[in-house]
């Protein structure tokens, strides 16, 4: 019996954390950058802000946008240390620095969401 490959699972994580990066990082960094810094929009309070913090569609937005954005990152830097630095020869450990970061970084995203 073959091994399945797991390369299908990472590609959709880089399709879906790019998909996802690109639909919710620019308005909020226009919001949170400049919108509510300089003035432009009234910024909330922190009462509404910890009001939409605790419904859980918003915590898993925030999870979901964590996650997938650092898996997309993951693939992204692998994929650049293969063909870009023509490192192949180190594949496991590039695999387990980019992917287990990934992981790492997911798990810490999923404990400071669930603390909100």
């Amino acid at each position: 019996m073959s091994r399945r490959s797991l390369e299908p699972l990472l590609w959709l994580l880089f399709s879906a954390g790019g998909v996802f990066a690109a639909l919710f990082i620019p308005a909020t960094l226009f919001l949170f950058g400049l919108a509510f810094p300089l003035g432009w929009i009234q910024p909330p309070t922190h009462i509404h802000v910890l009001g939409v913090l605790g419904h859980p569609l918003a915590r898993l937005t925030i999870f979901l946008l964590c996650t997938l954005s650092l898996f997309h990152w993951a693939h992204r830097f692998r994929y650049m240390l293969y063909d870009g630095l023509q490192i192949k020869h180190l594949n496991e450990i590039i695999n387990v620095f980019c992917y287990g970061g990934a992981i790492v970084g997911s798990l810490i995203s999923a404990a400071l969401v669930l603390r909100l």
